[in-house]
């Protein structure tokens, strides 16, 4: 057989297999794409929140973009607006989903949860580093799915050698 001939019928067949992987590494997360609105209440007031997530890259990487609005109020007397973009992606030899957080105020914080923890329903990333912000300290993020167009979002941040607290719980639904 030709070489020609040996490519033209392994390569359909790899990429197949390639895009059948990727499809299913996403399928915990499928629901997020798409475009969201909601509320979050915590540390810092009351916020109305946009969020869009979207593949990117060929579905390498899924890309979240949030807006928290925060207007004048006895918890946040100047108001504010949050922006934060998030990248989730996974890592094959960790066997572990990464989310990589970029916040307006110059904070990243990178999350892992293990593959085996991720189920849909329900996931928990927890930080493995913080880059500009104090040191010491931890992030968690949980995303609780309530159906396939709403879903709850939980922040808690601990401080060194403190348990975890809630900071900001936001409650979303699918607008498109």
């Amino acid at each position: 057989m030709s070489k020609m001939l040996i490519i033209i019928i392994v390569l359909p067949l790899l990429l197949f297999a390639q895009d059948e992987n990727v499809t299913s590494k996403w399928e915990p997360f499928n629901f997020l794409i798409g475009k969201w609105e909601g509320t979050g209440i915590g540390k810092w007031g009351e916020s109305k929140v946009t969020r869009e997530y979207e593949y990117i890259m060929g579905r390498t990487f899924i890309l979240g973009k949030n807006r928290s609005v925060y207007k004048k109020q006895e918890k946040n007397p100047q108001g504010e607006i949050h922006d934060n973009w998030n990248i989730f992606s996974y890592d094959k030899a960790r066997k572990k989903y990464v989310l990589r957080q970029f916040h307006g105020e110059d904070i990243t914080n990178i999350y892992s949860a293990d593959s085996s923890d991720v189920a849909i329903g329900k996931f928990e990333f927890e930080t493995e580093k913080i880059e500009n912000f104090r040191p010491g300290w931890q992030a968690k993020e949980i995303y609780k799915i309530i159906n396939d167009n709403e879903f709850i979002e939980i922040f808690y941040l601990a401080a060194p050698e403190e348990e975890y607290t809630e900071y900001v719980r936001g409650t979303f639904k699918k607008v498109k």
